[in-house]
């Protein structure tokens, strides 16, 4: 009997006893009686029973004759419930036995009876009626946490049942309905798990299950939900300069996200075209000024936010232009022509951003050679040219600036020449 409690521990002795009257034996096989064969102890049967089997002890009977014993079962929840023979104990002197693959939570009944080498047995045991052990109750405690950066944390507590050898977690959404084995957890005291490479802002649903040495397994546990942390929202209101030499300015406000700590600042040539890293700066930083040295440069801008955990918002939202300065209009020549002896130029601004003017002066020297002088600092609309000399031809071409240095393309050449005296 000790080594029967060692092999089975921790369970509990249920022993119910139906009467005192002989077992109805059946097929498959009819009994062959012998009465004066020496009968098994009713009052020496003990049992055991765990979730999906049944320990037996009796006390050995003396009776030279017999070889051995029949074990005899009836499970009480099917129709009829009749004992049937189920296994033959080939050896007189053994006193236990353990009927297993049995149902959880299921009432049998059994009889033994001791046997011959010739097939005769003697009468049975009084039935008794065994129940065998429910399977283990789910984890008693079980929670998620949610808002973790694309992973869920789940904690339980250790089941009760020293028996437990390991847990199996599972894993559904509520848009699926299948649950699907995630991992496997060694050892009873195991009471954390992390399921990570999950998708942002996702709820997630989980159940645990606990399993036995002998590979019974557990009610699930209780189903409990998380939902992963959601991406941070981006910069808000972003601009960008149109009106700026050379560069854009992007400046934007704070993410409505508490904990950002970075902005990564994306660009690209063209609205719907790819952006790649420009620049990332501290949370505290809302400005960035992209030096482009181009004027009329056209360039598109993104703005998203990092947070804590290293999560980045998404780069679908719609870009911001900016754009660089462009060159000023060409000033518009209206007046070229040769007055006494000077040449007279006038024209219009052509672009209201116009500070000053430059005109070239161009002089032919011959068929193949010219000289260009550059005359800067013009304010006026107007400009004189006194320094001609008669019969050689001159080409003036005027250009813009504006307050940054900016200029614009030059006007077409126009021609001059003060015509040389006739000779008497």
């Amino acid at each position: 009997m000790k080594r029967l409690i060692k092999i089975i521990s921790s369970t509990l002795l249920v022993l119910l006893i139906s009467g005192c009257t002989t077992a109805n034996l059946t097929e498959p096989e009819k009994p062959k009686i012998d009465t004066t064969l020496e009968a098994v102890d009713s009052e020496s049967l003990r049992t055991i029973p765990d979730i999906t089997s049944v320990a037996f002890e009796w006390k050995k009977v003396d009776d030279l004759r017999v070889d051995g014993y029949y074990l005899y079962r009836a499970n009480m929840s099917e129709e009829g419930n009749k004992l049937k023979r189920v296994t033959f104990i080939k050896n007189r002197y053994a006193t236990h036995y353990v009927d297993t693959k049995l149902e959880p939570s299921t009432r049998y009944m059994y009889a033994i009876s001791s046997a011959t080498k010739h097939d005769t047995e003697s009468k049975p045991t009084n039935a008794y009626t065994v129940q065998t052990l429910p399977i283990p109750e789910a984890v008693s405690f079980i929670q998620a946490i949610s808002n973790m950066p694309r992973q869920v944390k789940i904690l339980w507590r250790p089941h009760e049942s020293e028996r437990i050898e390991y847990y199996t977690i599972e894993r559904t959404t509520p848009t699926t309905a299948k649950w699907n084995e995630l991992d496997k957890i060694e050892g009873r005291l195991q009471v954390e798990y992390i399921d990570t490479k999950l998708e942002d802002n996702v709820v997630y649903m989980y159940r645990l299950k606990a399993h036995t040495f002998d590979g019974i397994e557990s009610q699930p546990s209780e189903i409990v939900r998380a939902q992963t942390k959601p991406l941070p929202y981006p910069a808000n209101h972003v601009k960008a300069t149109i009106d700026q030499p050379r560069k854009i300015i992007v400046s934007w406000e704070a993410s409505s996200t508490q904990d950002v700590i970075q902005y990564k600042l994306y660009s690209s040539s063209s609205a719907d075209g790819s952006f790649t890293h420009l620049k990332s700066v501290p949370s505290d930083v809302f400005m960035y000024e992209d030096i482009i040295n181009e004027d009329g440069k056209h360039r598109f801008y993104k703005i998203t936010a990092v947070d804590k955990d290293g999560l980045e918002s998404a780069l679908l939202m719609n870009s911001t232009m900016g754009i660089t300065l462009p060159k000023l209009n060409k000033p518009i020549i209206t007046l070229a022509q040769i007055q006494g002896e000077k040449a007279i130029l006038n024209w219009q601004a052509g672009d209201n951003r116009a500070q000053s003017f430059v005109v070239y002066k161009t002089v032919k020297e011959g068929f193949m050679n010219s000289k260009t002088t550059k005359i800067n600092g013009i304010t006026d609309l107007r400009y004189e040219d006194r320094d001609i000399v008669r019969g050689v031809e001159y080409q003036y071409t005027l250009q813009s600036i504006d307050q940054y240095g900016i200029a614009s393309e030059q006007t077409k050449e126009v021609s001059l020449t003060l015509p040389k005296l006739s000779e008497k």
